[in-house]
Formats: structure tokens, sequence, C-alpha cells
């Protein structure tokens, strides 16, 4: 793919999005410091300035970790969403959380994009179930997106999620060469 800037009200930069649908939406992993700035910046406006769910940074431990994943959603070429995604073990279970998007992308749909991009990367890395805790408000999307509600409603950062679940689909791992 083409090198292309990303734009966003924080900062600009990213590499290689992945087109979804072609109404201009993508996604990509961010790898560089420019484009973790940008998801962080991303997730501290929604989790922090917005909800309030935390008081200066949503950030913790698995941000650091190096088999956690971040990514951003893109319309066009400004960064709009983010997500992170990590396994859970060696037993297949990845864990989605953090889905940020921010007001103005919601309208345009960037967050079944980054959904969808999550599920596909987590099975590509030989994930066979992923779950995330999701806000009331968001398990009706989840659903329609093939995740289902597991288990009863659980209080985190003083507000009620919900544990959801989708199975993922397997992926052949590439083969090495052959002797």
């Amino acid at each position: 793919m083409s090198q292309a800037g990303v734009i966003s009200p924080f900062s600009r930069s990213a590499k290689h999005p992945s087109a979804e649908g072609g109404r201009g939406l993508a996604c990509l992993i961010a790898e560089d410091p420019d484009d973790l700035a940008i998801h962080f910046a991303i997730r501290r406006a929604v989790f922090v300035g917005e909800q309030r769910l935390f008081d200066r940074s949503d950030r913790d431990g698995y941000d650091a970790d190096p088999a956690t994943l971040h990514i951003l959603g893109l319309c066009g070429r400004v960064a709009g969403g983010a997500v992170r995604i990590y396994p859970l073990g060696d037993d297949g279970l990845w864990k989605g959380d953090r889905l940020a998007v921010l007001p103005v992308f919601r309208i345009r749909g960037l967050g079944a994009p980054l959904v969808r991009f999550a599920v596909r990367t987590a099975s590509e890395r030989g994930g066979r179930r992923m779950l995330a805790y999701v806000q009331p408000q968001n398990v009706g999307f989840f659903r329609r997106l093939g995740w289902r509600a597991v288990g009863r409603p659980q209080e985190y950062v003083g507000r009620t999620h919900q544990r959801m679940e989708i199975e993922l689909s397997p992926h052949p791992r590439p083969e090495g060469p052959r002797s």
C-alpha cells in the first residue's frame, strides 16, 4: 500500500491502512511513536475527558506489554478511533478493550470496522475466542457484529459492563520452507 500520513485532532502519522468497505474507513496497527501517541490521545479524550472513567489516564500495564496490539481507526486519512487487543495466556483467548471512537466519527460508523479488524487480527494471530467488557448501551452493537453476552453485568471503574464473547474463525498458519 502507499504510504500516507494520517491526520488527527491530536497529531499526524500512520502507514498502511487496510480499507473497509470502500467508505474511506480503514484500520491499522499503530506501531511507531506518532501512531501510538494518536491512539493514546483518542483513548484519553473518550475515557478521561468525555466519559470520566479515569482521572488522568486510562493506560495500564497492558499498554507496555509487547503482546498488546494498539489499533487505530481511520476515516480517510484522519484517525478517529482506537482499540487495543492482547492474548490472555496460550489457549487462544484474546481480549479486546479500550474501544474509543471520537464523537464526530461515531456517526461515520468507525466503531464496526475497528471491532471487525480487532477480531480478524486476533484470529490471524492464532486466537480462537475473544472477550470484551462493554458498557450496556453498546451490547446491541456488539450483538449485531456476532458477539454474545456471557454472564451477568459487572461493575468496572464504577460503571456497569457486560462480558461479551465471539468465536474466532480459524486462519491457516503460513507454512515455513519445506525440507
